[in-house]
């Protein structure tokens, strides 16, 4: 079935995936669409709507989390559900940040983190990290969760002996862990590949912290999150694996020595 473009509700989220969001909720719900009919790709929705796809993809993250639709790797998104049978979490009740900006604030926030905390770190907060690490290398091999990944950057933000930046890394955790759409788009990854090159990425964060280098430690931290927004793109694009949009674009920033 074509897609067909309605007036947009009177009531406008705030975010840009919120918009496209309640556009295709409405568009179901006028029956445009049957229970297991197939929706348009992600790069003729973004076209047709004049957005990125990446706003596209947050969308259809915000109405799978709904129950409404299904995204099937390889096979496209379907939908499961209507929106006057499904009970709904409103989106205004969710942190309005979808994943990528959240990224994206994270990059800016922890890669300064980072320079500073390599003018700051004592021994103490060495070996703090270094425990941090070693936890994340046991819950690798056991497959538990990932609290040596959080503190690992905990372990950094309070080598800056700064509080108020430690309650910015706690805080922006604390939204990651909560946003449903953050919940919805890390499920999809289906191993544990991504965690031995997180670490690996954590290991040069700590050398350049070690050697007190605060130009290579902020490009460390900065490129880690990088390869962490680029993975979750790779993974969460269900049209094309070669896709490189974002709605977030990383902040430029100059190799070490530049």
């Amino acid at each position: 079935m074509k897609l067909q473009i309605h007036e947009k509700p009177s009531a406008q989220p705030q975010r840009p995936y919120q918009e496209v969001g309640v556009m295709l909720r409405d568009m179901i719900a006028r029956q445009q669409y049957a229970l297991g009919d197939r929706l348009p790709p992600e790069r003729e929705i973004a076209a047709l709507l004049a957005v990125s796809r990446t706003v596209v993809r947050e969308a259809l993250i915000m109405l799978e989390i709904e129950g409404l639709v299904e995204v099937r790797r390889g096979a496209g998104i379907f939908v499961v559900a209507m929106p006057n049978k499904t009970a709904n979490v409103p989106a205004s009740q969710c942190n309005d940040a979808g994943p990528f900006e959240l990224l994206q604030a994270r990059q800016l926030l922890e890669s300064n983190i980072a320079e500073f905390a390599a003018q700051q770190a004592t021994r103490e907060d060495i070996m703090k990290m270094r425990q941090a690490l070693q936890i994340e290398e046991q819950e690798l091999v056991s497959g538990d969760n990932e609290s040596g990944d959080k503190l690992f950057h905990l372990a950094i933000a309070e080598a800056t002996h700064n509080s108020m930046l430690v309650e910015l890394l706690k805080q922006s955790w604390q939204w990651r862990e909560n946003n449903p759409m953050w919940i919805q788009l890390h499920s999809h990854l289906e191993n544990n590949h991504y965690r031995q090159e997180w670490l690996t990425d954590h290991k040069q964060i700590l050398a350049a912290l070690i050697k007190k280098d605060a130009k290579a430690a902020k490009h460390a931290m900065w490129q880690h999150l990088e390869n962490v927004k680029n993975r979750l793109l790779e993974l969460s694009d269900i049209d094309d694996i070669n896709f490189d949009g974002y709605l977030f674009e990383s902040w430029p920033l100059n190799e070490p020595g530049r």
